[in-house]
């Protein structure tokens, strides 16, 4: 198979799009989530997706397909809290290896099932690391602003758990995504290093942040152009943005990058904003029209979508993302 550096260099590849959003079509209830082997579970399940791998996975691998489907070439794992700091809030940290191994397990076989298929369109695996639910950057108590709720350390034995654990099930890449804090993320990505040092591998990496409001910084305070700095010692595939924001207020910042950077920039935003109700309106036509901006600027390397999308928005940004060339590579081997 291709290797995803020389597919980079020769079109725009196209993520996935929510996962969540996708589930929640499902009306799941806290039995579903149990399923047989939690069914006496001393705490309450509903909300964690990540065990829908182990209760649902049929349901996971319906979401893999659909939007492989619709023309995606990489698949995100269901992984998306998957470490022991994230699974605390169900008891489920002993889980964590065989959740996560079980993820890419089921996205590796739907990926090999489209690729037999289509032998001329790869279809790869972005094994999800999420934030955790913790900061190592700011306190959480507005009265004491020195504590902090997670260490450094704790992270990244965390996600070297996690990234393990993706790798062993068949993840051809590993996405750092959604970063409201570049402490963590760094946190995230030493620990891959120490991973591929450990087995002597070399697995890309794409990292993505999140501007969390019109002030165009993370939640940390960073610029773009600062995240990129701080993130630029580590060898990536690309570097870009999702989440938070819809996709034509991400212009500015991914701008900053493909100007910045030798990497590989990718973007996933939102279907918009959410209204009151905490959903998403924008059409899928919308968020294309948005998106066209990207390619006509030749901003991006690789786009997906993020809260609020579907298969139908995956097929609108892939039917325009074909017609156009990728931001060309300095540094991709």
């Amino acid at each position: 198979m291709a290797r995803i550096e020389e597919i980079l260099k020769e079109r725009i590849l196209v993520l996935d799009g929510a996962m969540g959003t996708m589930l929640q079509r499902y009306k799941f209830q806290e039995e579903d989530f149990r399923g047989e082997r939690f069914k006496d579970w001393e705490h309450p399940l509903q909300g964690n997706n990540d065990l829908l791998s182990l209760t649902q996975p049929e349901a996971i691998a319906e979401v893999h397909r659909k939007y492989f489907a619709a023309g995606a070439d990489i698949a995100e794992t269901n992984t998306f809290s998957g470490t022991t700091i994230a699974m605390a809030d169900y008891f489920m940290e002993d889980l964590v290896y065989e959740l996560n191994y079980e993820s890419a397990r089921i996205a590796r076989k739907v990926a090999d099932e489209f690729t037999a298929k289509e032998p001329h369109k790869p279809r790869f695996v972005a094994g999800s690391i999420g934030p955790t639910n913790k900061t190592a950057s700011m306190s959480p108590d507005v009265n004491d602003p020195g504590f902090r709720a997670v260490s450094f350390d704790e992270l990244r034995i965390a996600y070297k758990q996690q990234a393990e654990a993706l790798i062993d099930g068949g993840s051809d890449l590993l996405l750092v995504e959604t970063i409201f804090d570049t402490l963590n993320a760094k946190a995230a990505l030493f620990a891959i290093e120490e991973v591929k040092e450990e087995r002597g591998i070399d697995i890309p990496i794409m990292v993505s942040g999140t501007i969390t409001d019109a002030s165009g910084r993370t939640l940390s305070g960073q610029t773009a152009e600062a995240f990129l700095i701080s993130i630029s010692h580590i060898p990536i595939l690309t570097v870009g943005f999702n989440c938070a924001l819809g996709a034509s207020q991400l212009v500015p910042h991914l701008e900053v990058l493909a100007n910045k950077t030798d990497f590989g920039v990718s973007a996933h935003p939102n279907a918009g904003l959410p209204n009151a109700f905490g959903e998403y309106d924008e059409t899928p036509e919308q968020m294309a029209a948005q998106i066209k901006e990207y390619v006509e600027k030749g901003l991006i390397n690789i786009v997906g979508g993020c809260c609020g999308t579907t298969p139908e928005h995956i097929t609108a940004i892939a039917d325009l993302v074909k017609e156009y060339d990728p931001r060309e590579l300095t540094v991709v081997s």
